[in-house]
């Protein structure tokens, strides 16, 4: 365990029952979130790589513009 997670355990364990919950339940649901999104990360890899080659081939067929955030 890091020294930063200790000091915000320690700091935690000052709390009421009911505030250490809210955290903890934060702290679950953020864990969960991360892997949700690291598994719908990793099974996007074929859509990915037909965009990029999609993109790709626009690209070369001259139907891509090159543009700033400014333009979109």
């Amino acid at each position: 365990m890091t020294a930063l997670l200790e000091q915000a355990l320690a700091e935690m364990q000052r709390l009421s029952p009911a505030q250490q919950d809210a955290i903890a339940a934060l702290i679950l649901e953020e864990l969960a979130d991360d892997a949700r999104w690291d598994e719908a990360f990793a099974q996007s890899g074929d859509v990915l790589a037909r965009l990029a080659q999609k993109a790709r081939a626009e690209k070369q067929a001259g139907k891509a513009k090159l543009m700033g955030f400014d333009e979109l």
